[in-house]
């Protein structure tokens, strides 16, 4: 990214395209050394010696006889001056004609350098012959310019005597007498100057056919797109969630970049680009000049030499050669493509710096706005970057946030650059601005859509699911054999491919999320707890799938506390025990086999035949229900011996299957080290249950995602309609020709019934007690329904691993978990308070619930659940048939004495000592307290071994 003509540039690389032979572009004797990395194109600046004063200009021609003509001719060579120092051109031939005398077949102009102050001319040198005469040798010696010496030199052989034509005092000049020692010698210096200086000539000469015949062989490669970002959105498809990409670009065309924009490039970079052809000869010989004589070192890189380096990988390395390539490039793009086309390419390549590639990244990373949206004073700021937009040896760079007051001086420059060529102060242009943009400017990584933007924020999981569902969709390919223009890698198909996606998720909806679960969030229900605790939220639309809000952890490349990971050795991790939550799968099984919700089930602690564990109900081992459980008693007490006996009576594959149905995909049997995944989409439930998931699974051992269990209860939601959980709303594909966004793929809804809606209304009219059994219900009156789940950390211990809140209204579906952030301790709040569903997650689904139906009117409105069905057989469990119940009591019973009434005073364990509330113990209000009292606390304290029977 070279510039010429800026005197406060520290660059002293002049890229030019030589035009002499020796394939290095080095241009010796022409007052230019390859020290500078100059190339010249040709042009030589040279001072004879000789003249008064130091100065002398060299000049006159060597007239040459058209081809075959006569060969009678002069050499000519002019004289010194004093207080001249002219240059001109030296036209030299390139071939002789044949037949007597010589002729030139052609020549080659080499442009040489003015010496200070001194008028171009043109050094015409030479030769003509005629039969065998010979006469006189006119050599120049060295040229010096600047202190840099060239050398050429020219034979000239003319017709005539010693004197020229008519002898030594004929008009000819060679007769000046021999008795001028002093002239002799000063005319023999004067023709050492000449001859040496045809040399050079010559040798140029040779340069130019050299130059011509490597300029054919050097073929322009086609386009080639760059590696472009994609950015991901939010389902508003206007706010950027995430952007990654090997290089933060964007394309656009030229009608999307502004003119003024344009002209600011060109302004800090090539003010010629629109006048030159591809090379700006002007500019290198004016930064050669300038190098030679002392000043600032500069470079004569045009805006299209610059374009052809930066887009082609073979001119990146730094020789010569390279820069005799470049220029043939620049040259050969400048006749195959417009101003316009060159300055598009150059603006979507060119490096901005903070990792911007192009000028849309550029624009959305320094002012937060598209690359059209730009202000002159904002496109000036840009355009002083890409001379050096970062810092470097000696130079601190031109980014305002490092080095604001150069970064300042260098958008001076541009400016006026714009103002003296007309762009700005003009009739039809914009106005020059006078303030420097630092109130739109941002803070480096501040907000901005940077190459691994939204990757280390809790978005970073959704570009997972993201690229997976681009797989899924076959928008890409993982067999490399099978990759075409639309079908890029998988692998790198978000890193290159320059995507447009919309995503599902709503981002005030996942502000409350990551608000209510992230630790270090103030105000979070996590922040000031111990450190150990992580939590995971997922919600989703039951309507269609939509995954609304996804916190699984603070960044992409962690692990994912929501969803799938893979270990090191290939594993599938990432599951958790959901325990009593799992029993909404076991309770819609039931009911789907004719068992019905007033059916009664055995809910003591006992030894199942074949087993050695006791199944009980978090410690409480007889429950107030007894050996007369009803199923809705059972779900709302979360007792888990009622739950196995139904498991085992309808067997364990059918609620993995109800799981399956309604969203669950993976499930980890617990046996094994590490955990062994089960995909439940391709495995047939009777072929793993009830080995290796026995009937325990009936009341939540078995590891299950967040993610699918929100998609589970997101079913359950919209009334046993399924829709698969789903990130990914549209792919988009900018088209290269036009520039406009063209849809590749998206969102395929295909909403399937598969839980009967009679079971879900009986499922959910027991659910939608539940947030009032554990104290979470949502304001004002809106309906929800809700299940709790805790585990065990480890086997026979009294602490809790896991816990879980799940629920929904119809509207929204929610899934929370808490557990540990790395090794399995157990749960304890701040206050020492065993973690349970109820409490901390408990919190989290409450407070997230309550704002995320705040967020617009789609899901502010309250809505009701369908009316239970009623289904299924009452007498179909195995518990027993309940005792009669207790006769009425009479209404008025003054006698005390009399059996039939009721006894007064303290009734043993009513509140405030007696008066007319039930007796017995009242319990705590949280089922899942293993607290003895209530009747139940089932979420917790279960074997993590899978039992086996005898025969297994």
């Amino acid at each position: 990214m070279n510039s010429y003509g800026d005197p406060s540039s520290p660059r002293g690389r002049a890229q030019i395209p030589g035009r002499h032979g020796d394939s290095g572009g080095d241009a010796r004797g022409g007052g230019w050394s390859a020290a500078q990395e100059g190339t010249a194109p040709g042009r030589a600046s040279v001072t004879p010696r000789g003249a008064a004063g130091g100065r002398a200009s060299v000049g006159g021609s060597a007239s040459v006889p058209p081809r075959g003509g006569p060969a009678a001719g002069s050499a000519s060579v002019g004289s010194a001056s004093a207080g001249r120092a002219g240059a001109g051109r030296a036209s030299v031939p390139v071939s002789p004609a044949p037949g007597a005398g010589r002729a030139g077949a052609g020549r080659a102009s080499v442009p040489v350098s003015p010496a200070a102050g001194g008028s171009a001319g043109r050094a015409t040198v030479g030769a003509a012959a005629v039969g065998a005469a010979s006469a006189g040798r006119a050599s120049v010696g060295s040229a010096a310019v600047g202190g840099v010496a060239g050398r050429a030199s020219a034979r000239a052989s003319v017709s005539g005597g010693p004197g020229g034509p008519g002898g030594p005092t004929g008009p000819g000049r060679g007769g000046r007498g021999a008795g001028d020692p002093a002239r002799a010698k000063k005319r023999k210096r004067v023709n050492m100057l000449i001859a040496a200086f045809a040399v050079f000539i010559m040798l140029a000469g040779l340069g130019v056919v050299g130059f011509t015949y490597y300029s054919t062989s050097v073929v322009l490669p086609e386009d080639t797109t760059p590696p472009q970002a994609t950015t991901l959105y939010a389902f508003d498809n206007k706010t950027p969630i995430a952007k990654v990409g090997t290089q933060n670009r964007t394309l656009v065309t030229i009608d999307q970049i502004p003119k003024h924009v344009q002209d600011a490039v060109a302004a800090a970079e090539d003010r010629n680009f629109y006048e030159h052809s591809g090379v700006d000869y002007k500019g290198i010989a004016r930064a050669a000049w300038n190098n030679l004589t002392g000043g600032d070192k500069q470079g004569a890189s045009t805006i299209t030499q610059q374009y052809a380096r930066n887009a082609y990988d073979n001119l990146k390395d730094d020789t010569y050669a390279r820069k005799v390539k470049e220029a043939i490039l620049a040259s050969k793009l400048n006749d195959q493509k417009s101003k316009p086309e060159i300055m598009q390419h150059y603006l979507n390549i060119i490096y901005f710096g903070r990792g911007a590639h192009g000028i849309e990244a550029a624009a959305q990373t320094y002012f937060g706005k598209p690359a059209k949206s730009l202000s002159v004073a904002e496109g000036a700021v840009l355009a002083a970057l890409i001379k050096q937009p970062e810092a470097g040896a000696g130079h601190k760079g031109y980014d305002p946030a490092v080095n604001p007051t150069e970064a300042k001086s260098r958008w001076d420059y541009v400016i006026s650059g714009m103002v003296e060529k007309g762009w700005l102060n003009a009739a039809g242009k914009p106005a020059a601005p006078t303030e420097y943009p630092t109130k739109t400017l941002k803070k480096p990584n501040q907000g901005g859509a940077g190459l691994d933007y939204g990757v280390n924020t809790p978005y970073g999981n959704v570009i997972n699911y993201v690229k997976q569902e681009m797989r899924d969709q076959g928008l890409c390919v993982d067999d490399e054999s099978k990759v075409t223009e639309q079908k890029k890698l998988c692998s790198q198909a978000l890193m290159s491919g320059g995507y447009r996606i919309r995503t599902t998720i709503d981002t005030k909806i996942q502000k409350a999320a990551v608000e209510t679960a992230q630790r270090k969030t103030k105000g979070s229900e996590l922040a000031g707890q111990p450190k150990n605790l992580m939590a995971a939220v997922v919600a989703i639309n039951p309507d269609n799938g939509r995954v609304l809000a996804y916190y699984g952890g603070d960044n992409g490349t962690g692990t994912d506390y929501a969803g799938k990971n893979t270990d090191a050795n290939g594993n599938v991790t990432g599951g958790h025990s959901p325990g009593s939550s799992f029993k909404i799968y076991t309770l819609a099984a039931a009911l789907r086999e004719g068992k019905a919700l007033e059916s009664r089930w055995k809910g003591r602690a006992f030894t199942p035949e074949g087993t050695e564990f006791k199944v009980s109900n978090a410690g409480n081992d007889n429950p107030r229900c007894g050996d007369s459980c009803t199923l809705k008693e059972s779900t709302l007490q979360s007792l888990n011996v009622p739950f196995y006996h139904v498991t085992q009576e309808i067997g364990p594959d059918k609620v993995i299957k109800m799981a399956a149905d309604a969203g669950v995909t993976t499930m980890w049997r617990t046996d094994t080290d590490p955990a062994k995944a089960y995909d439940l989409t391709k495995t047939d439930p009777k072929k793993i249950a009830p080995s290796p998931f026995f009937h325990v699974v009936g009341y939540g051992q078995y590891p299950v995602t967040v993610l699918d269990h929100a998609n589970g209860v997101a079913t359950f939601a919209n009334e046993g309609v399924y829709n698969k959980a789903h990130f990914l709303y549209s792919v988009e594909e900018r088209d290269e020709i036009t520039g406009k966004w063209k849809k590749i793929g998206g969102e395929k809804l295909t909403p399937k019934q598969r839980i009967e809606k009679d079971v879900v209304a009986d499922v959910t009219s027991v659910l939608e007690q539940y947030p009032a059994q554990v104290n979470h219900r949502l304001e004002e009156g809106r309906k929800a329904a809700s299940k709790t789940g805790t585990w065990e950390q480890k086997p026979d211990s009294p602490e809790n691993g896991d816990a879980w809140m799940i629920g929904y209204t119809p509207q929204i579906a929610t899934a929370v978990w808490v557990g540990n952030l790395q090794n399995r301790l157990p749960l304890k709040l701040k206050d020492g308070r065993r973690v349970s569903g109820s409490n901390l997650p408990g919190d989290i689904w409450e407070r997230f619930m309550e704002e995320a139906h705040k967020t617009s009117d789609d899901y502010r409105e309250k809505k009701d659940f369908p009316p239970a069905a009623n289904i299924g057989d009452p007498n179909s469990g195995n518990g027993e048939t309940p005792p009669p119940s207790p006769p009425p009591t009479p209404p008025n019973c003054p006698d005390p004495l009399n059996p039939f009434c009721p006894p007064t005073g303290n009734n043993g364990g009513g509140n405030n000592g007696g008066g007319n509330n039930p007796g017995g113990p009242t319990g705590p209000t949280d089922p899942t307290d293993p607290r003895p009292g209530g009747g139940g606390g089932g979420d917790g304290l279960l074997p993590s071994l899978t039992p086996r029977p005898d025969d297994d």
